[in-house]
């Protein structure tokens, strides 16, 4: 592997790719937090760092992946080229080549990364390897190259770039190997080895807070500052997920991953700032989401449960998913149009039956006929939603047919009369005038438990007291029906959600290419297509994992979020 995957390798195995089984580090000796100076913004320690690189690098995943489409744009990012450059400046700095081989060089057991500085990649890293085995490093075996510095009485080296300006200074003492980018770290870090009683990252507010929130460290602990985080533009400019609001709530963080061969397991504390410690999401609404996720078929592609949806969003999640999916604001544009400059003529003589004294008829969203079924919903407040989706497993089918589900459950039992009659009014308008289509008989099937519209509209609904369903299609309203009686196992949850990639892996690969072959980039130096190509290839290389699926929890002072990714057996 060439030089310029070694930081990408260490990310991906920090998310947990691999295939090694529980090892419990010796718990008579000190955590390696408690040598890390102040200041630090992240900490990632593992319990067996070596290990979970040679899990890795035999891994089917790793070679998939670096021969895929999604590596080839990310190979071309802006962000995987920022890395490839400071790598670079970092080898110069080093005197020698920062490669994948470096890295398994000085990887010991049980090891720690602290990163100080997001835009300039400044950091401290401490492993437990013996002195023999640091002594064949290609560092070690350098060191001639370095100037020598001394703190607390141990010997390191240090090397500047004058170009860039880098440092990389690394030590031995005992059976500590350190590495560091900076010579103060360096310096700080063995003071602290030696007994030293300055001020280290275990003193401060945030690391205190957060440690103290958790229970057991996993395989992989990550920790972090994010008051001084999310503040950074880099955060900004990176962050994939894009919710930077969301996340300037929180004031630190700590993220613990346990695997074994059925499934990895990340265990997730958010704590808000003491300003924002507000919420308060109702014992009601928590118990409701696991009460509605039993009702999940197995054969479910995706579902999500919230608690305590207000009346407005129940009303539009049913016109989104099920009433009038094709109806909503345009996404919003953020490039200028472009001005198509013609030679002066303002129609031709086939144009005469547009009106220019008119404003064009704009259609409205459906929203504004659903006046109705928002009283039906604020008479009953809903105290948990649920919706799925899932997609016809028919491969005959010329066609990917996706069908949903949604599942309220009241306060209070509902209203079957007021109920059709808010639907029947809501759909109406677009399709007739009078009640052609719009009246509710049993299902066909004999369930008479199930409501549908007699014409061609596909609507469904199921009323079983404080349980609503409304649904596109009556087969997956059955097989939701099916599970009423079953007893639910999830714990009460603001959310849970969940989702089945070995069934709808397959559906989601014929859909994209399918909308993408009209339009299919596939040119020679021209990026893959962004559904079908990048993200369906990083699907293929994650096949082995099963479905995944999230709980999460909170309370006035913290967020517990449990995710679970389940491998194919």
């Amino acid at each position: 592997m060439n030089r310029s995957l070694t930081l990408l390798l260490i990310a991906t195995i920090c998310a947990g790719l691999g295939w090694s089984a529980y090892r419990a580090a010796d718990s008579s000796k000190p955590e390696l937090s408690r040598f890390i100076p102040a200041g630090a913004l992240l900490y990632l320690q593992s319990k067996d760092f070596s290990g979970m690189l040679a899990d890795w690098d035999k891994s089917p995943e790793k070679g998939e992946w670096v021969k895929s489409n999604n590596y080839e744009v990310f190979s071309r990012s802006r962000l995987f080229l920022r890395l490839k450059d400071a790598l670079a400046e970092f080898s110069s700095a080093a005197g020698l080549p920062a490669n994948s081989e470096l890295v398994r060089q000085i990887a010991g057991k049980e090891s720690a990364v602290a990163l100080f500085d997001i835009g300039k990649l400044q950091f401290l890293y401490i492993t437990r390897l013996s002195s023999a085995s640091s002594m064949q490093s290609q560092l070690w075996q350098t060191r001639s190259k370095f100037e020598t510095r001394s703190a607390a009485g141990v010997v390191f080296y240090l090397r500047r770039d004058p170009e860039s300006n880098r440092e990389v200074a690394f030590a031995m003492t005992g059976e500590y190997l350190l590495l560091a980018t900076r010579e103060d770290l360096m310096a700080g870090a063995l003071q602290m080895l030696a007994g030293g009683t300055e001020h280290g990252m275990e003193a401060e507010g945030w690391w205190s807070r957060a440690v103290g929130a958790a229970e057991t460290a996993g395989d992989l602990r990550m920790v972090l500052n994010l008051e001084k985080i999310v503040p950074s533009p880099y955060f900004r400019s990176y962050w994939i997920q894009r919710n930077i609001t969301e996340m300037a709530q929180y004031s630190a963080a700590i993220s613990d991953l346990t695997r074994d061969s059925k499934e990895y397991r990340e265990e997730r504390v958010l704590l808000r700032k003491e300003s924002e410690a507000k919420y308060d999401d109702g014992a009601t609404g928590a118990a409701g989401v696991a009460d509605l996720t039993r009702l999940v078929p197995a054969n479910a592609g995706v579902y999500v449960a919230k608690s305590n949806p207000k009346a407005e969003e129940c009303v539009k999640l049913l016109e989104t998913k099920i009433l009038a999916p094709h109806l909503g604001p345009a996404a919003p544009e953020k490039v200028a149009p472009q001005v198509q400059l013609g030679n002066g003529e303002t129609g031709v003589g086939s144009d005469l039956e547009t009106r220019i004294d008119q404003a064009s008829v704009q259609q409205t969203e459906s929203a504004q006929n659903g006046t109705l079924l928002k009283e039906v919903f604020a008479k009953n407040p809903v105290t948990a939603a649920l919706q799925l989706q899932s997609t016809d497993a028919n491969p005959q089918d010329a066609f990917v047919r996706m069908h949903s589900v949604i599942v309220f459950l009241g306060g209070s039992d509902w209203d079957e009369r007021a109920l059709k009659s808010a639907l029947v009014d809501f759909v109406r308008p677009g399709l007739t005038t009078g009640d052609l289509g719009v009246v509710w008989r049993k299902n066909s099937n004999g369930n008479s438990n199930i409501s549908e519209l007699d014409g061609l509209w596909p609507l469904a609904i199921a009323v079983r007291g404080k349980y609503l369903l409304v649904a596109d299609a009556h087969r997956i309203l059955e097989s939701t029906l099916a599970d009423m009686d079953r007893k639910a196992t999830d714990p009460p949850s603001t959310s849970i959600a969940g989702f089945n990639h070995q069934s709808e892996q397959s559906p989601f690969l014929k859909l994209t290419r399918m909308l993408n072959l009209e339009n299919s980039a596939g040119g020679a130096g021209q990026p893959p297509d962004f559904f079908s190509g990048n993200i369906g290839s990083l699907s293929q290389t994650l096949r082995a994992v099963a479905a995944e699926k999230i709980i999460v929890r909170d309370a006035a002072e913290k967020q517990t979020q449990t995710v679970r990714y389940a491998w194919v057996q």
